[in-house]
């Protein structure tokens, strides 16, 4: 069994990843009590039911009470006012992380509100899936995934391990980052691919000459894709993009200008140039797959009529 790495942790927003995390805690014997706080009447009555908590509270500065790891798994708009919240019942010595995409908007919100001996360790789990809530959760969410962990120069070593460790435990790849370098990482490779998705959907959605149930009727694979992407929680991508518009906004200029250069080569048919990508794009898929980050397995008609639900394979990443 696995010696805990904390006494207490206490998780502040039970949502899907932190109901992953919960699980995954009690799964890997990594604490000896939880603490689950939540602002939602409905979503502290489902992890009380779901037994996700030793102990659930409404308020989160009771939760993190003699805690010794607080994880941050609220909206990036929330950090503040949670931070601040918290911020006298936090005991020295604890450490205090976050799940978020947004590393720079973390450190300028948390830190400081955070008394000295306390230690901010940002972290990023590059998982999740189109679905919200404690009911979403499973412990494997994270398995085979990256995990970034994003602290400052200076962060106390032993804190910044005990992080490393805590999510290695749940079988994550832990990768260090600069949180500005983080930002523009997942600006291409998770922020901008959302807004199109929102944008593409929304699109067809507006289209007075095709009705909605033209859209749903004939979804072929790549517009269900985009559909799922776009089903993501509202607030927490709102909130993505408010935090990370300096690199979303320089990402999307370099998008913005390939995507003019491929309405070129359409308009004045040039089939080689439009060869020569989709080449190089297919060869990045088959990259993602040989590096374990997805399968090659069908997955056409996941969503089939006889099903009542869609069954989330832990295996098969989703958005982030």
């Amino acid at each position: 069994m696995t010696q805990p790495i904390f006494n207490r942790i206490a998780i502040i927003g039970i949502g899907l990843i932190g109901s992953s995390i919960a699980r995954a805690v009690r799964e890997h014997s990594l604490a000896k009590h939880i603490a689950v706080a939540d602002a939602s009447d409905a979503h502290r009555a489902q992890a009380q039911e779901l037994g996700l908590g030793d102990s659930v509270h409404g308020d989160a500065a009771e939760a993190v009470q003699d805690a010794d790891l607080v994880m941050l798994c609220v909206p990036l708009g929330a950090n503040a006012a949670v931070a601040s919240h918290i911020s006298a019942a936090l005991k020295k010595g604890a450490v205090v992380s976050d799940v978020g995409s947004c590393k720079q908007a973390v450190i300028r919100d948390v830190a400081p509100h955070l008394p000295t001996g306390v230690h901010l360790v940002p972290g990023h789990p590059v998982a999740g899936t189109e679905h919200s809530g404690p009911r979403a959760g499973f412990a494997a969410l994270f398995r085979n995934r990256w995990c970034i962990l994003t602290p400052e120069s200076g962060t106390d070593a032993a804190a910044v391990e005990k992080m490393k460790s805590f999510w290695a435990a749940f079988g994550s790849k832990v990768e260090m980052m600069e949180p500005r370098h983080h930002d523009l990482v997942l600006a291409i490779t998770s922020h901008v691919p959302h807004l199109i998705a929102y944008n593409i959907v929304g699109t067809a959605d507006d289209l007075e000459a095709v009705t909605e149930s033209e859209v749903i009727k004939y979804s072929a694979g790549g517009f269900r894709d985009f559909t799922r992407i776009a089903a993501s929680d509202p607030t927490m991508w709102r909130d993505v993009f408010l935090n990370n518009r300096e690199a979303v906004l320089e990402m999307l200029g370099r998008f913005t200008e390939d995507l003019i250069a491929l309405q070129r080569s359409i308009r004045w048919g040039e089939g080689d140039e439009l060869f020569n990508l989709f080449t190089r794009t297919r060869a990045i898929r088959r990259a993602i797959i040989d590096a374990g980050q997805e399968t090659a397995a069908p997955d056409f008609g996941r969503q089939s009529p006889d099903q009542g639900a869609e069954i989330t394979d832990p295996a098969k990443p989703k958005a982030d």
